[in-house]
């Protein structure tokens, strides 16, 4: 197991943060190209579940948003997650939101992000999951689709529509996300008459997928923290209405109540780590009182702790993803999660 994390992390924390996530992940690459990453992270026990007719190894994955282009998929495999999930990426390459646009908030262990879905668009990304070994070796990778900046929110579906016919020969499953704060109104796309829309598109298009390739793959969507119970009720109807097979709760918040008084607290973006956790908790047991067994919940959100992943499975979710906590506590919290689910 790597215990090099602690004494790495105050260096790293010196860095930009953007510059410090592009240069561990680079460095993670090499590590791995040179057999390290096998050699000193232990690999979890299996612990496989099935979901929505996909095995995962464990339960236990990456959350979209560490790796947006699919650049570094087999060193994160290595890490021993039982899937990936890639992404935002969006039909044409765009760069994103101007830097400065990711902020550290080690006080409260939590990260605020405006990066604004930059990626070097769909194709390129699907040509790197289909050269990478995790995928090769049918390790699970999901995709995470969603709409360019440039695109007016009443065209949104077609943006969806593209991306999910670019993916769908290679994911094991794929994510909507409609639940980003940092792409002008894409937040919109949560409310029902727009969400309807979205949602019976995508549904024809999947149909003619699943014709042409010979396979349904699985569809979820990703949504945020800051609904109401109205709204999420409104949202888990729709989802079986459409037949979507899974639903990911959730993405970062919006809400500075507890980084106010911190530096960077009151940065534009989505805020994530441990002060999200709670209220993406609060969204799963939502979701599950109203959906019961009938559509899969993945938890994410302010996971830095075995604990904290006992949390999203106790209030209803099958699979649950990190992202900030690994930025936090490093590789062991992967194989924390897993033995603290397998308990």
């Amino acid at each position: 197991m790597i215990d090099s994390y602690s004494f790495l992390r105050p260096w790293l924390f010196c860095l930009d943060p953007e510059r410090a996530h592009n240069l561990t992940l680079s460095n993670m690459d090499r590590a791995y190209r040179w057999g390290l990453l096998e050699r000193f992270v232990t690999q979890p026990a299996p612990d496989p579940r099935t979901i929505c007719g996909i095995t995962f190894p464990n339960p236990i994955g990456l959350a979209a948003g560490l790796d947006k282009d699919g650049k570094h998929i087999d060193a994160l495999g290595a890490l021993g997650f039982g899937f990936l999930e890639i992404g935002t990426v969006t039909p044409r390459p765009q760069p994103g939101n101007p830097k400065p646009r990711m902020f550290r908030l080690p006080e409260a262990q939590a990260l605020i992000n405006r990066m604004g879905f930059n990626n070097d668009g769909v194709d390129a990304c699907v040509a790197r999951v289909r050269r990478s070994r995790y995928w090769q070796n049918a390790g699970v990778v999901g995709l995470n689709i969603g709409k360019n900046a440039s695109t007016p929110i009443e065209d949104a579906a077609s943006d969806y529509v593209l991306a999910m016919k670019a993916v769908y020969e290679i994911a094991s499953y794929i994510t909507v996300n409609i639940s980003s704060p940092n792409t002008q109104n894409l937040r919109a796309l949560q409310g029902e008459e727009m969400l309807r829309s979205l949602l019976g598109s995508l549904d024809v298009a999947r149909e003619e997928l699943s014709d042409r390739f010979g396979v349904r793959k699985p569809l979820f969507l990703k949504i945020a923290p800051d609904l109401d119970v109205a709204d999420i009720n409104l949202i888990a109807d729709l989802l079986l209405e459409f037949g979507l097979d899974a639903i990911i709760a959730t993405n970062t918040t919006v809400s500075r109540t507890a980084v106010a008084n911190l530096e960077h607290g009151n940065e534009a973006g989505g805020l994530s780590g441990a002060p999200v956790r709670a209220a993406s908790t609060e969204v799963i047991k939502t979701l599950k009182a109203r959906l019961g067994n009938d559509l899969p919940i993945i938890g994410v959100g302010g996971i830095l702790s075995g604990q904290d992943a006992q949390e999203k499975v106790s209030a209803g979710a099958s699979l649950v993803q990190i992202y900030s906590g690994l930025i936090y506590r490093g590789p062991d919290l992967v194989s924390e999660c897993v033995s603290a689910l397998r308990k």
